[in-house]
């Protein structure tokens, strides 16, 4: 994808999300299928470790198949569960259910003002492309929830490797799109969507959260035209 004007977004808490996350998932998992009704906070802090973008200093190995990637997340899964109060065993059997309950394309949404925002951006000559630390799937469900015809590339960790804020994760981003110049990395993490960005060049623009951190912030995806219509692309100002 060559172009002096692309646009790099994360996906998860950008530009759609999974209410109640991976925390939301397993007390979904707990409830259909043990039958135990328990308080998201219980098992929000299990979920706090252990996942690849936990260590973004570690490279994982590229194009590994997802069963593998799903397969190292069972031990955090199942931890999370005996915290619950479950056996070891019954925590086993519901760790394997949180792969097709976490991806099920029902529980996931765009925010309201996505698509509007990146047809809008397209139509100015602006190219959209994910970098996202995510599951293997993030293809299939940036094309199930209808971003497909928007979204010219995705690069996700669980393929390459690299989780943000490592540099080689917005490297190999650069690398996969083509694109030089006129580039900008927009999403809701401040250390994996800016500060990581920023360090690797990119210019970059938070958007849904505040932080004080941040150089430009914007509360929704409406917000962001401003900055990108304001600064020159570098080497043309």
């Amino acid at each position: 994808m060559a172009s002096r004007k692309c646009l790099i977004w994360d996906f998860d808490g950008t530009l759609g999300c999974r209410p109640g996350q991976w925390s939301g998932t397993l007390v979904q998992v707990l409830g259909r299928f043990a039958g135990i009704q328990i308080d998201i906070e219980t098992v929000r802090p299990f979920m706090r470790r252990g996942f690849p973008w936990h260590s973004p200093d570690v490279v994982n190995p590229p194009m590994r198949p997802a069963d593998l990637w799903w397969e190292a997340m069972l031990p955090v899964f199942e931890e999370a569960f005996v915290a619950c109060g479950v056996s070891a065993n019954q925590a086993t059997r519901l760790a394997a259910k949180v792969r097709p309950a976490y991806i099920d394309l029902v529980e996931w949404k765009l925010f309201e003002d996505t698509k509007d925002v990146l047809e809008d951006l397209r139509r100015d000559g602006w190219s959209h492309a994910i970098l996202s630390n995510h599951v293997p799937e993030l293809p299939l469900l940036v094309e199930g929830l209808g971003l497909g015809p928007l979204i010219e590339c995705v690069v996700n960790s669980a393929t390459t490797g690299f989780e943000k804020p490592n540099p080689e994760a917005y490297r190999t981003a650069l690398a996969t799109i083509g694109a030089t110049g006129n580039v900008w990395m927009i999403g809701d993490n401040i250390t994996a969507d800016v500060l990581g960005a920023e360090a690797a060049g990119l210019r970059a623009i938070l958007v849904r959260t505040e932080d004080p951190r941040a150089n430009r912030r914007a509360a929704t995806l409406r917000d962001v035209r401003p900055f990108l219509d304001q600064e020159p692309a570098p080497g043309t100002g």
